[in-house]
């Protein structure tokens, strides 16, 4: 073959083993990867060294080696970070890439229920996984129940910061909207009472109602007798319940908690009330009602006269005797 077609055939060889060369580094770069299925893998702090031997080793990549020459070719598209990620399956070299530079970190989720106590709030959030470090338990009612996520290796301290923010900016919002009128005069008063009233009742739909109840003996400046505050004083604010019905035994106890001794809201919230006992008391249901009895079956019945209440605790006590007569554990008097 002479010199021009030996040339053309070298350039030929040289373009055919180039396109050959670009779809092997196509196939090991977007190929499937050989991880069997979706999993979550946490990247600690370390070098892109420690990242390949730990994503082989964890089968989501098939050559640390070749995963360190493609994380250095494509550095600027960002660094490799940190964190847990979860990987799906068969996952390129190019989408683990993506994922360790751009994927959101997974989330988890800390759930406060209504009602719980500090003490219990803070044991909540000490169990909650893959979180560091330690909590108090904060100030009473400080904390607005809800659902809240959170990344790998956050602290608690701050996970609880972000609980407490959150009650003091629905506080500010419902009180900024409140109706007029009310007896409560602070959101720090506005808090207590909803504290109480969101251990009152296990219906939604009667929060608006017990609250007014009670904002009606706070006008007229009646005690509150709110069995709740006896339990709190009773435990020292270590349980919502207890394991008897109020008694008198419980009624006289010597604390600025117990609403059957002392007139007025109690010195603080006996637990961390939801958004909507919030917003009972802030918008309570107009109503004439005084009293109300706990029905047994989680409802009450109002009553505007301390006659039509002894009428209804007396209708009720002969429920709940008939269904006492099982053995079963006590609850509240529900009397008020």
């Amino acid at each position: 073959m002479r010199g021009p077609g030996r040339l053309i055939l070298l350039l030929l060889t040289v373009l055919v083993l180039s396109q050959m060369g670009r779809m092997a580094v196509r196939q090991v770069y977007d190929g499937p990867g050989p991880l069997p299925e979706a999993a979550d893998i946490f990247i600690p702090p370390g070098g892109t060294h420690q990242v390949a031997v730990l994503l082989a080793r964890r089968r989501a990549i098939r050559s640390a080696r070749l995963f360190e020459i493609a994380a250095f070719l494509t550095r600027g598209q960002g660094p490799i970070r940190s964190g847990d990620f979860r990987f799906t399956d068969h996952a390129s070299l190019r989408a683990v890439l993506h994922t360790l530079r751009f994927a959101p970190e997974i989330q988890f989720k800390a759930t406060i229920p209504e009602g719980l106590t500090s003490a219990r709030i803070a044991a909540i959030v000490n169990a909650l996984p893959h979180a560091t470090g330690r909590v108090s338990p904060p100030p009473e009612g400080s904390i607005l129940p809800q659902t809240y996520d959170y990344t790998y290796g956050t602290a608690r301290s701050a996970i609880a910061a972000r609980m407490q923010a959150a009650m003091k900016a629905a506080l500010a919002k419902a009180w900024a909207s409140r109706a007029p009128g009310l007896p409560v005069r602070t959101k720090g008063e506005a808090l207590i009472l909803a504290s109480i009233v969101q251990l009152e009742t296990p219906l939604a739909a009667e929060l608006p109602k017990i609250a007014g109840v009670y904002e009606n003996r706070l006008a007229r400046g009646m005690k509150l007798q709110a069995d709740p505050t006896v339990i709190y004083a009773v435990t020292g604010g270590a349980a919502t319940a207890l394991p008897h019905r109020v008694d008198d035994r419980d009624l006289a106890t010597a604390s600025p908690y117990n609403t059957y001794r002392h007139k007025g809201l109690p010195p603080g919230p006996i637990c961390a009330p939801g958004l909507a006992a919030i917003n009972a008391v802030l918008h309570p249901a107009q109503t004439d009602a005084l009293y109300f009895v706990a029905t047994g079956t989680g409802g009450h019945v109002f009553a505007r006269t301390f006659a039509e209440q002894r009428k209804n605790i007396a209708r009720y006590d002969a429920v709940r005797a008939r269904r006492d007569a099982a053995p079963g554990p006590a609850a509240s008097s529900g009397k008020k």
